[in-house]
């Protein structure tokens, strides 16, 4: 998928960050730029770059996933402000960001401070809440007894990469996936553990629960307005209002998003999860190809 050399490093906003490049030598054509969702890394996109042909893609893995260094704080403030700072020091224009969940959040806004580098949004099932839920304890209602969120309870150890895609294929959510992403997410999502007994999680489980705690009190609709590149919002079946148990294949978008933004377009696929990009890969590629004419 990527050569060796299109793996880097460097440090944007105060943290070492990993990105995967394909195509450097079409950079003057403008930049697809790929952020994944909380809990995942760069790699899980790998499906839907091989459907983008010979566009130059950047895949970004995210503070605290990944390749990149796990170092806070993990507001979803200081996200967006990563993937601004990532571009303004790469120098990219002509960008079409594309987010899916929390990473749609972190492009929009980018989008909102580089205005001159963002030319399209593509928002894959984003987690931009409607207003009355960034002033809610969404999360704090799923804690357990012991004031824990259930994702800090995840599974954290594995032997190996096989090992971790046997524990998760077919499961819960992970079942929904292709089964190529999610040997995506099993290879690339490893690390060795410190105490040399096989591999962890590269986004520990402990960064994830306070990425999701983080999601009250962070709004940005006061800069939706603002947001005048052309968007696309895909959007999944949703959640139920009334939920008490987390049921992540079900959509967190709010559905009047492309609505407050001056030029999107909402587009309702209610057959599918908010796993858009692991379920249909080639659709995710489709509207990007879409969204640059």
């Amino acid at each position: 998928m990527y050569e060796k050399h299109n793996e880097h490093y460097g440090e944007f906003n105060g943290v070492r960050l990993c990105w995967f490049e394909r195509h450097p030598e079409r950079r003057h054509e403008g930049t697809v730029l790929l952020v994944h969702a909380t809990g995942f890394h760069a790699r899980c996109w790998d499906a839907v770059v091989r459907g983008l042909g010979e566009r130059h893609v950047i895949a970004l893995d995210m503070r605290g996933h990944g390749r990149s260094q796990n170092e806070g704080p993990y507001g979803w403030d200081v996200f967006g402000e990563d993937v601004a700072a990532f571009l303004t020091q790469l120098d990219l224009r002509g960008v079409t960001a594309v987010g899916h969940s929390f990473g749609g959040y972190a492009v929009t806004y980018a989008a909102h401070e580089c205005p001159d580098r963002i030319d399209r949004l593509v928002l894959v099932d984003p987690v931009i809440l409607e207003s009355a839920a960034y002033e809610s304890t969404l999360h704090e209602r799923w804690l357990t007894d012991g004031g824990e969120h259930p994702v800090a309870r995840r599974r954290n150890q594995f032997a190996s990469a096989q090992a971790m895609y046997e524990n998760y294929d077919g499961k819960g959510s992970f079942g929904l996936w292709r089964d190529s992403v999610l040997r995506s997410y099993c290879d690339h999502g490893l690390q060795p553990a410190e105490d040399g007994e096989g591999y962890v999680l590269a986004c520990p489980p402990s960064v994830e629960a306070a990425i999701y705690m983080g999601t009250s009190g962070n709004s940005i609709h006061h800069m939706l307005p603002n947001v005048r590149q052309p968007a696309t919002v895909l959007r999944a079946q949703p959640r139920p209002d009334e939920a008490t148990t987390i049921d992540f294949s079900k959509s967190p978008t709010w559905p009047g998003l492309a609505a407050a933004m001056p030029d999107a377009v909402d587009i309702y696929l209610p057959h599918l999860s908010h796993f858009i990009p692991m379920q249909d890969p080639e659709l995710v590629a489709s509207h990007i190809l879409a969204s640059d004419g």
